[in-house]
């Protein structure tokens, strides 16, 4: 795996209240302090067994599929954009790549949500997937206009319906709003 640069850049706007900008300055310490690992470790450590989806029978996956996806919800990652993935496509994904990236660990001192979008690469090929199943006729036109002669694939029904059930973040729980 290659060297992963943890050093990341955060800008501050004059428009904070004092309240909030402290926040964010413990926020920002916080982040520097933080733990990073695989998240793929920090399940197993956790006592979840990740089996090879080979080893899995379809039923088996399905239910090691969800237990992955509320255990990566606990830790306040959120899987986006799913739907265009059979289970043993999307299990496969996070077991061979998106589980074995490092990544900060929350603790007590350090809370964020972390959203995993499948196809928020920028990548050609998430362009695409996301043109031919998620786009809507305006984003579909949008593409067109700001990219003349760029190919638009033919739009698809979406083959899975999973986002809809996945667990989102608590903005209340976040921020203290009650």
């Amino acid at each position: 795996m290659a060297n992963i640069n943890k050093e990341i850049l955060f800008d501050e706007s004059g428009d904070c209240s004092t309240e909030i900008q402290e926040q964010f300055e413990k926020n920002i310490d916080a982040f520097e302090q933080a733990t990073w690992s695989q998240t793929f470790q920090v399940l197993v450590d956790s006592g979840i067994h990740l089996p090879a989806p080979d080893e899995l029978a379809d039923t088996e996956l399905h239910a090691k599929l969800w237990e992955v996806i509320n255990a990566l919800a606990l830790m306040g990652a959120y899987l986006e954009h799913t739907d265009h993935l059979s289970n043993r496509e999307l299990y496969s994904l996070l077991w061979g790549d998106i589980l074995l990236e490092e990544t900060v660990i929350q603790s007590p001192s350090f809370t964020m949500d972390c959203h995993i979008d499948l196809i928020g690469s920028g990548s050609e090929e998430d362009n695409a997937i996301y043109l031919k199943y998620y786009a809507s006729e305006d984003d579909r036109a949008f593409w067109v206009k700001e990219f003349p002669g760029e190919p638009v694939p033919v739009q698809k029904p979406l083959p899975f319906n999973r986002d809809r059930l996945l667990p989102k973040p608590d903005p209340e729980e976040k921020f203290g709003v009650h």
